[in-house]
């Protein structure tokens, strides 16, 4: 019996463990090898969430990086995680237009074949977006329904039995249990899947976990004894950790319980050997397998999160005071009736309790997203409606609730949004780049910190080192020495 894999690496693996700090020639010295290694799909950050921190932090233009990855993996279905409102925190005021213009313009490049939509923790997608299953099939895309796992009182079987169901009426091609915060366990597992499986009507499974309590490993082996066919998993050194399984060691156990893969993991050695190379270069984490952690079931914080937790409060000096926030986190997060923690409830989650902790009065400043919260801006499966009444009266009250209290209706005139950031004569990358980065300041910083940083290939590194080396004005000479042979190259 054969099983599939879903490559994580340059999206989920990267957010995971290096705050999504993998830089576009990083993937792009692997890219070749990722796509021709037999994965079912690649994901790939193409969403504007990761244009903002290829923008902000790492000073790169998203669209070269955009147009790279759709030229160096043709084969390989691209996937992203994709939403109704598809900017950040934009979750009902992002325009209809701009969305649609989004995804035509990234779709028209080649870079995405399938989307993954995280239904269950916005209601139903086909009820509050009816355009948006109908547009993705006019732009020929895989849709896939993500099914996310939390630990709750709301959370039971019955739960994910009937969220099941409702996944069903969408007809999506796949459907996909997301452990985002790892918190599956053997004994969950066995009961879960057989109850996802009796309500799919036949729609095919994949299982997505984490690996931030050392357990995703057996989750996996014990779910393809169950049926599931189809596993994400990432190559190392951005594996493990608080991300998804390594490859390597997946088909190595699988292998053992009778199942094969026609993955090249030649090819994958290759690619996995030359980004160790590159993480040591750069002095990134390198993702390694973590002890059993019973915190994480306490505070249920996903890896790209904690993550991204860890810079944050490092850049503000706070990173001392790191445990008084994950303890924070379990009160905000009862309170506000048990989110399921992933994007963009646990950023919800973890932002507030941050600023808690920070300055020391619980609610004193309240983000305008957990003000939406309160307002039932963010569905009934959000969890708002189990939310505390004394925090729900107390947010509601605020003087910036009544301001946040008329939403956008998102049905504004494209050629009006465009005027808001260079008129009609800008091209759709940039109109939407600017968006994105709400103006040009930080865009304006990206281009005038020069190229972007480029890596040797593991295909070809002898040519790319030349072609380097004869861009420099100062290198006269290159001279080659091999066996009994020498090469002398002039640069002109």
């Amino acid at each position: 019996m054969e099983l599939q894999f879903l490559d994580t690496t340059f999206r989920d693996g990267s957010q995971s463990l290096w705050a999504a700090g993998m830089r576009p020639g990083m993937m792009e010295a692997i890219a070749e090898d990722v796509d021709q290694s037999g994965f079912k799909a690649v994901e790939v950050p193409v969403m504007p969430i990761n244009f903002k921190k290829i923008v902000r932090d790492l000073k790169e233009d998203p669209w070269e990086m955009v147009n790279m990855l759709a030229k160096k993996m043709p084969k390989t279905t691209k996937t992203f995680m994709g939403e109704p409102a598809i900017f950040p925190f934009e979750i009902v005021g992002a325009p209809e237009a701009v969305v649609k213009l989004y995804y035509e313009r990234i779709v028209a490049t080649g870079v995405l074949n399938r989307v993954q939509i995280m239904a269950n923790i916005f209601g139903n997608v086909d009820r509050l977006y009816p355009w948006y299953l109908p547009f993705l099939r006019e732009q020929n895309l895989e849709v896939a329904l993500a099914l996310s796992y939390a630990v709750s009182p709301r959370h039971t079987d019955e739960y994910y039995a009937e969220k099941t169901k409702e996944l069903v009426e969408m007809k999506p091609d796949v459907i996909y249990l997301k452990d985002q915060g790892g918190l599956l366990t053997v004994d969950r597992i066995r009961t879960l899947i057989p109850i996802i499986l009796e309500n799919a009507n036949g729609i095919p499974i994949e299982l997505h976990s984490h690996c931030t309590t050392g357990q995703a490993e057996l989750v996996y082996l014990e779910a393809v004894k169950l049926g599931i066919r189809t596993l994400h998993t990432a190559i190392p050194p951005l594996a493990d950790g608080s991300g998804q399984p390594s490859i390597f060691s997946t088909v190595q156990n699988a292998k053992y319980l009778g199942y094969t893969s026609n993955l090249d993991i030649e090819r994958l050695q290759r690619a996995s050997t030359r980004l160790m190379e590159m993480a040591k270069q750069d002095d990134m984490p390198i993702g390694a397998p973590l002890p059993y952690d019973h915190s994480q079931f306490v505070y249920q914080i996903p890896g790209g999160v904690i993550s991204n937790l860890r810079h944050q409060l490092k850049e503000l000096k706070l990173e001392n005071r790191l445990d008084e926030v994950l303890e924070e986190t379990v009160h905000v997060r009862e309170e506000l009736g048990y989110p399921v923690m992933i994007t963009p409830y646990s950023q919800f989650v973890v932002s507030q309790a941050a600023i808690n902790v920070a300055t020391g009065e619980r609610y004193k400043v309240v983000i305008d997203e957990l003000i939406q919260f309160a307002q039932g801006t963010f569905s009934e499966d959000s969890g708002y409606t189990w939310m505390d009444e004394n925090l729900k009266d107390k947010i509601l009250s605020l003087p910036r609730a009544q301001q946040l209290s008329t939403v956008p209706d998102g049905s504004t005139p494209l050629h009006k949004i465009r005027e808001q950031f260079g008129g009609p004569t800008l091209s759709d990358e940039e109109f939407l780049l600017r968006y994105i980065m709400k103006g040009t300041q930080e865009i304006d910083a990206m281009r005038q910190a020069g190229p972007p940083r480029k890596y040797f290939s593991a295909t070809a590194p002898l040519i790319q080192l030349l072609d380097n080396l004869s861009k420099q004005p100062d290198i006269k000479h290159i001279q080659i020495q091999g066996h009994n042979r020498s090469l002398l190259l002039t640069n002109n």
